[in-house]
């Protein structure tokens, strides 16, 4: 699970966070543990400087891939992602979206994905589940879910044209 703002552990520094699952989950020794969180920062895409630092030297985006480290840390099949490109610039939530989608497609990971990012949902995901005022208003791709007569999913999918000014 890869919360909104990562939640990593303030007392701890960045390999500590991302061994943490392997140690409490798994038999493996202390190096053990510590030398599989530094394969996992380095699949997250952050430098080996980052193994050091506390969530607290970190910015934005670095604390989303720390999280998401710890989040692979014990090679799960399933990722759930709460608004992973919240609080980041335009440029960082596309470089984050293209890692899951790398992630995700190189490791065969399935991606549960909750976010509002119109442009995260477009780049990352196969197949949506819209919900709206307590129901499903629709599911399926993207050409799907626009077809549906919904003014609520219009207007969602038509944020797209206004911003890009068409």
């Amino acid at each position: 699970m890869l919360f909104q703002d990562g939640a990593l552990f303030s007392s701890l520094n960045v390999e500590q966070n991302v061994a943490a699952p392997l140690r409490e989950h798994t038999d493996l020794s202390v190096q053990v543990c510590l030398e599989l969180a530094r394969l996992k920062i380095a699949m997250a895409g952050l430098p080996a400087s980052a193994c050091t630092k506390m969530p607290s030297e970190l910015s934005g985006g670095m604390r989303k891939r720390a999280a998401l480290a710890r989040a692979l840390a014990l090679d799960p099949e399933l990722l759930f992602l709460d608004e992973p490109t919240s609080g980041l610039d335009p440029v960082s939530a596309r470089a984050f979206d293209r890692l899951i989608r790398l992630l995700s497609d190189s490791l065969g990971l399935t991606v549960f994905l909750v976010t509002h990012d119109l442009d995260t949902l477009l780049a990352m995901v196969d197949r949506i589940i819209v919900l709206s005022q307590g129901r499903v208003l629709g599911q399926g791709t993207v050409d799907e879910l626009k077809k549906i007569q919904d003014p609520w999913l219009q207007d969602y999918f038509s944020a797209r044209h206004v911003e890009e000014g068409v």
